[in-house]
């Protein structure tokens, strides 16, 4: 297994970067190893902040999700650089780039009209369910697993709709890593789809998946936490005191806790833990404290 480095921390910008045209303001790029970086959007650009993975094999590169609005030409900048870093260091002319999505809510798609545009790029479609089998191999969804090959990178992908229709999780073998999306990370899980059974099934599939895999850390695309059970609001620019970005398969028995904790009406009960708090649809977020106290922000 091929390990990596994690910041101690993520860039806080600051408010007088935003609106600035400079591409370095508005992307953070991380090199985990030379064969996966991480690439972070500032507030700079919009302040959900997400983060984004690019992954290198043999055969073909994967980006997973495009960011949000107002960082989609810096994006391509931002991607051009570091395919261009990469296929330096191993002497090639070029290498395919697939585009997929974790899911596809607003702020993870938005580059990918500018991003479809490069040459040699094949963008999978963002909201199709059947996009999604056809590319990874999934035959039933969601119960079914599947798997792509980037050339002596074999990545497994979990279907786990619930946070969206389209939320995948993606386990990258060499690494160790567990992708999370916007379904476990650092910050308020919103349970979008009206029937919460199915994001309970989905977080048991993960559970279940990682409880016979090294997981070396899971990641999702974004960090809102600063501290135990306090956040930062939503639409916050300025957040230099925030958690780290990766967490645990410890962490994820949490959400697999919370995720069967339901309320009279069938609904997951909306509850902070320590990295993470348990929400209903978005923007409804009003998590309890384990001391029946509200959250701080």
């Amino acid at each position: 297994m091929v390990g990596g480095q994690l910041p101690d921390h993520w860039w806080a910008a600051t408010r007088k970067c935003i609106g600035r045209p400079d591409w370095q303001l508005h992307w953070q790029i991380h090199r985990y190893n030379p064969d996966l970086y991480i690439l972070r959007q500032t507030a700079c650009s919009h302040a959900e902040k997400p983060f984004l993975y690019l992954l290198f094999g043999k055969d073909r590169a994967l980006l997973l999700d495009t960011g949000a609005e107002g960082g989609e030409r810096a994006l391509v900048r931002a991607v051009r650089a570091v395919r261009g870093r990469w296929l330096a260091r191993n002497h090639h002319a070029s290498i395919p780039l697939v585009v997929g999505h974790l899911h596809s809510h607003g702020d993870h798609i938005a580059g990918d009209e500018a991003l479809s545009r490069l040459p040699n790029t094949t963008v999978i479609p963002h909201s199709s369910v059947r996009a999604l089998q056809e590319t990874f191999g999934i035959r039933k969804w969601p119960a079914d697993l599947g798997r792509y090959d980037l050339g002596g990178r074999v990545l497994d992908v979990v279907a786990i709709p619930g946070h969206d229709e389209t939320s995948i999780a993606i386990y990258d073998r060499q690494t160790g890593l567990f992708l999370t999306g916007d379904t476990m990370y650092p910050g308020r899980i919103y349970i979008n789809m009206a029937d919460h059974t199915i994001f309970t099934a989905s977080v048991d599939r993960l559970v279940n998946f990682a409880h016979t895999r090294i997981i070396t850390h899971v990641l999702g695309t974004h960090i809102e936490q600063r501290g135990p059970c306090v956040d930062y609001p939503v639409g916050t620019t300025f957040a230099p005191n925030e958690d780290r970005l990766q967490l645990t398969f410890g962490q994820l028995l949490e959400l697999q806790q919370a995720a069967h904790d339901l309320g009279d009406d069938g609904k997951i009960l909306q509850r902070a833990f320590s990295t993470f708090s348990t929400c209903g649809a978005y923007p409804q977020c009003d998590p309890l404290l384990p001391n029946g106290g509200a959250v701080r922000r």
